[in-house]
């Protein structure tokens, strides 16, 4: 673990000139803040896999009609790495099964499960052609920053964060210690037109223990939405959550991510939406995987 202590000690306690009689000599030394290099440190040839689940609910009300919609995902995926130095690293991104329920109001519910060998019904077969296929190309430095991206199938969509690696600090940081990422949501007003909302990430170190740093991490737009059909777009691209992340292996553990949210207005006065969701992602480990390269 790269752990830097901070040169400076603070000398704090009371000053003896003007003190009450009597008072006692309050001065002491504060142990110096520990600091954390947080790093990606991926493994050229290795193979990262991570089960993500997905749960939302989903309510809109538009005058008096109601649906509510229901979604329920488990994938597989892992990250195959084709290089890796200590300033930049190259996966691929892999979906390996996914296993589906969706339930649009009182419609009959949709199941598909990738590793039945089953037939998908016509809503699942996108995903279905997706299974076992590259995804994309990512390229990052040891920040977690894209240096490099490429897709090659999948829904552009995203939920939170809008990337699959965590943004890490420049320099360590110590338990108590913030940071932001700058990220844009582009959407599309009532009249068609694009409209990009800027958003800051922030992310806080809340602890670290036995080398697994817990991150915090909630989403503040900085753009002004004064129109509820754009904020409707926007909620489900916010990032309200907590962060597990390995200093030492230097990768995520885990990410869990909760959405709670309701829009009035957002087509017309009497029209509302109310998300409710959970996305975790967690690292798996133990699997010896054999998929070949793509």
């Amino acid at each position: 673990m790269h752990r830097i202590s901070l040169a400076a000690l603070v000398l704090v306690g009371s000053i003896a000139c003007g003190a009450p009689a009597g008072a006692e000599d309050s001065t002491s030394i504060l142990e110096p803040a520990e600091t954390y290099l947080l790093r990606y440190k991926l493994q050229a040839d290795e193979q990262i896999p991570y089960e993500v689940t997905h749960i939302a609910k989903t309510k809109t009300r538009i005058r008096g009609a109601e649906e509510v919609s229901n979604v329920h995902t488990v994938s597989q995926r892992h990250w195959s790495v084709t290089k890796a130095t200590k300033d930049e690293m190259t996966f691929e991104h892999v979906v390996d099964s996914v296993e589906m329920t969706q339930q649009q109001g009182e419609a009959e519910e949709l199941r598909w499960d990738s590793t039945t060998g089953e037939k998908p019904v016509a809503v699942f077969e996108k995903v279905a052609e997706q299974i076992g296929e590259k995804l994309s190309t990512i390229s990052i430095n040891a920040r977690g920053q894209e240096t490099s991206r490429e897709d090659f199938g999948g829904t552009k969509a995203t939920l939170g964060m809008g990337s699959l690696t965590l943004a890490l600090p420049e320099e360590p940081v110590a338990v108590g210690a913030t940071w932001s990422v700058p990220r844009e949501v582009r959407t599309r007003t009532e009249e068609g037109e694009v409209k990009v909302i800027k958003i800051r990430e922030l992310f806080t170190l809340e602890k670290v223990k036995t080398g697994v740093a817990t991150l915090s991490v909630r989403s503040e737009p900085l753009t002004p939405i004064d129109d509820e059909s754009v904020r409707a777009q926007v909620v489900q691209q916010l990032s309200n959550g907590q962060i597990r992340f390995d200093i030492d292996a230097g990768r995520m553990l885990s990410k869990q991510l909760d959405w709670d949210e309701t829009v009035v207005g957002f087509q017309g006065a009497n029209s509302l939406m109310e998300y409710r969701a959970r996305m975790t992602e967690k690292l798996i480990d133990g699997i010896e995987r054999t998929a070949s390269r793509r």
